[in-house]
């Protein structure tokens, strides 16, 4: 689970609920003065939930970009229905593009991490007319490293077999993952506030979900595969070839793990910016997008 360094949303951001054609979404919204650059849609990952950007809202919105994070359905404060079926990556492309069209904002930048960065690939092979770029954000070509398909394989067990509830699944949680892991408060709550319907759905996509790298390449639409330089759920070399298949900017954030929004939020938002720079010259911003220098190869 990733650890967001606060809590404590910036003055620049609110939380509310995004009405959508599919349903209502928590977000945290955060605008910049005046009128956006441009605005990205940030999806979460497995077992994840919008605080997971919360650090990068206040220098992008100061950058000019409007910057939205969403609890996907099911996700912590977002409803969603009890049947696993309704977490198939199909439907939560179609949640992704919901929420893409009810910002307003014409085609947006979109990223996902981790399991979102297969949601959000879901979304642009489905129509990827929605969004001006994508960034895959510590997510491989298809499913995680096998470790993390045995943990995950435990949790779907535990969920849908023993039929444990989510609080007797966690107090297992904190005694396998010992300790240092992220078992605080806040995480209590967001995994007891997480539907078991979406955390097993979700963890059949992370373990049974194809290599669609080449079909992904035929899009037209600008990408980026960002990683830290460590990762558990997906080996670094294969985010480096997957990028490279993709015709994909590569950016890897020093210092940084499968979490880089909230380990190094600072060179994450930097490259994040230099990317979307790049953009510049074919999109309708008003204004370039200035960043302080990524952290990239």
């Amino acid at each position: 689970m990733s650890r967001p360094p606060f809590l404590t949303l910036p003055g620049c951001a609110h939380a509310y609920r995004l009405a959508t054609a599919r349903g209502e979404f928590a977000v945290h919204d955060a605008r910049p003065e005046g009128r956006p650059r441009g605005t990205v849609l940030l999806v979460p990952g497995f077992t994840g939930s919008k605080e997971d950007f919360i650090a990068l809202l206040e220098p992008l919105a100061r950058a000019g970009v409007r910057a939205v994070a969403v609890d996907g359905r099911g996700q912590y404060e977002s409803p969603g229905p009890d049947d696993e079926h309704a977490y198939a990556l199909d439907e939560l492309a179609r949640d992704v593009h919901a929420q893409a069209a009810a910002l307003g904002d014409g085609p947006v930048h979109l990223l996902g991490h981790s399991f979102g960065g297969l949601v959000a690939r879901a979304a642009v092979l489905a129509d990827a007319r929605p969004f001006r770029s994508l960034t895959l954000m510590s997510s491989g070509p298809a499913g995680v490293s096998a470790e993390q398909r045995d943990r995950t394989r435990l949790l779907i067990h535990a969920l849908t077999e023993l039929k444990l509830d989510m609080e007797s699944v966690w107090r297992e949680k904190v005694r396998l993952d010992g300790p240092g892991a992220a078992h605080d408060e806040f995480h209590h709550r967001r995994w007891t506030g997480t539907s078991p319907a979406q955390l097993a759905g979700a963890g059949r996509q992370l373990i049974e979900t194809p290599d669609r790298t080449a079909e992904l390449a035929r899009t037209a639409l600008p990408k980026h595969v960002l990683s830290g330089e460590e990762d558990f759920a997906w080996p670094v070399p294969a985010m480096d070839a997957m990028a490279a298949a993709l015709g994909a900017r590569r950016t890897v954030i020093a210092g940084a793990g499968h979490s880089p929004a909230a380990e190094r939020p600072g060179p994450t938002a930097d490259a994040l910016l230099a990317f979307w720079e790049t953009l510049r010259e074919t999109t309708d911003e008003a204004d370039p997008v200035s960043p302080a220098g990524p952290t990239s190869r």
